[in-house]
């Protein structure tokens, strides 16, 4: 359909037809993963405080397509908004997200220091991690 060539509706909200649009995970997922190399792991921040809103991390397979991926997107535009890109010393991001956030008990909200993930679709799930 047009729709899925330009990605857009000439109707916009007033559209009487379902468009299945991709989700902004589903989006960055496949870019990273088509122009930069294979990835293990995608994290994306709920969160409202300013270190972490917006904070999306992408763990490569290898460390070269990062460097390269790193580079290449920090001369990008996302949403009006510069990205802003840079390597994490950070190799298990389980000890960076709320414990109490993921079992529905999070009294900090979006103000929380740790990380609440923004949850992936099914999709999106099985394409990254397989299951």
């Amino acid at each position: 359909s047009f729709y899925f060539k330009i990605g857009a509706c000439r109707h916009g909200d007033r559209c009487s037809r379902l468009h299945n649009k991709p989700t902004f995970s589903q989006e960055v997922f496949t870019e990273l993963q088509e122009k930069y190399g294979e990835i293990e792991e995608m994290n994306m921040c709920d969160d409202l405080g300013d270190h972490l809103v917006g904070n999306v991390y992408v763990k490569f397979r290898r460390e070269e397509d990062a460097e390269r991926a790193v580079a290449e997107l920090n001369n990008r535009w996302f949403n009006g908004q510069a990205v802003h890109a840079e390597l994490s010393p950070v190799t298990d991001f389980r000890e960076s997200c709320c414990r109490q956030y993921e079992m529905g008990e999070c009294t900090r909200g979006g103000f929380c220091n740790f990380m609440h993930l923004r949850p992936i679709s099914q999709n999106l799930r099985r394409q990254v991690y397989g299951r």
